[in-house]
């Protein structure tokens, strides 16, 4: 049976996925709680596993893939949650939809960095269209986005399960959110994007929305040309999945909660020349958790099972 080491298991998307490995054929090997931060026992660990799944803050997961490195030969592959890796070129960016060669990429990397939530939802909007010639590279993107309090860290998940918290705001105003140079690699833009993330006083669930004016678009093309990019792109994967164009009026943010599914939509308004896409996702399904849990079945040659919708 694999084994698989999670460092950092006591954080929200560590128990996410300590409680998704228990239903799977996986030997989870675990740390006592005071040898947490001690180098030496997480060493000892990872020198026993095949795959370990970093669930820490950017500084603490350089430090534990330096901690590997010390084993040579003996480390094991390595998962990273963090936002550490994501745009170095050495790791496997794990987004297995990101092309039609991206499972494969992840399925033999040493080291895969899971994909930041927001930005799954932005890449899979935007690829597709970038690789279709529908969406200039250098279009002058806009991302909206709204996510439940469970990404917002420690600190503002109590504020919120103790204060209340507040209805909705938003924040990274300062325009420099770490999702960012992610999205707009490995969306194939030229130009920065422009990205306004936002959290609601609900635990989990997320939107994400690109608005287009498609008179300024090449070919000044249709809601439904955006619609069959999408279907070609997704046609067979299992975790994301396009909805008929302008399939409803509203879109409830928390309906995909407790799966590991993505939605798509377009809407359009062909009078206006407007269309709006949007990704639903669980933040810590797809966006985190369940993400993993497939990157993992990638890399250990596991059966990836069907992405279970909320």
């Amino acid at each position: 049976m694999p084994s698989v080491f999670i460092d950092g298991e006591a954080g929200t998307t560590g128990l996410e996925i300590r409680e998704r490995l228990s239903r799977l054929p996986v030997d989870v090997h675990g740390i006592a709680a005071a040898q947490r931060k001690d180098p030496g026992a997480r060493r000892a660990i990872m020198a026993n596993v095949d795959v370990a799944i970093l669930c820490l803050p950017d500084a603490a997961a350089r430090e534990a893939v330096a901690l590997a490195d010390t084993l040579g030969s003996n480390a094991p592959r390595i998962l990273d949650a963090s936002t550490a890796f994501r745009t170095d070129p050495a790791w496997a960016y794990g987004f297995p939809e990101l092309s039609h060669k991206q499972l494969e990429h992840i399925s033999y990397a040493a080291r895969v960095s899971n994909p930041g939530c927001y930005a799954q939802g932005a890449i899979a909007l935007l690829r597709p269209l970038v690789d279709a010639g529908l969406l200039p590279a250098d279009y002058p993107v806009t991302i909206n986005a709204v996510s439940g309090y469970s990404g917002a860290g420690r600190p503002g998940i109590e504020a919120h399960d103790r204060d209340g918290g507040p209805d909705f705001e938003l924040y990274s105003l300062g325009l420099e959110h770490k999702h960012v140079a992610e999205i707009r690699l490995y969306a194939g833009l030229a130009r920065r994007p422009l990205f306004v993330p936002s959290v609601g006083h609900f635990r989990q669930g997320m939107l994400v929305s690109v608005p287009l004016h498609l008179a300024t678009l090449p070919g000044r093309p249709e809601g439904a040309d955006l619609q069959a990019a999408f279907e070609a792109r997704y046609r067979d994967s299992r975790h994301v999945h396009v909805r008929p164009l302008n399939a409803v009026a509203r879109l409830d943010v928390a309906a995909m909660n407790g799966g590991d599914a993505m939605e798509l939509f377009v809407f359009a308004n062909a009078a206006h020349g407007h269309a709006v896409l949007v990704a639903r996702l669980d933040n810590l399904g797809k966006g985190a958790s369940g993400a993993a849990v497939q990157n993992l079945l990638l890399m250990l040659g596991l059966p990836e099972e069907d992405a279970r919708d909320g």
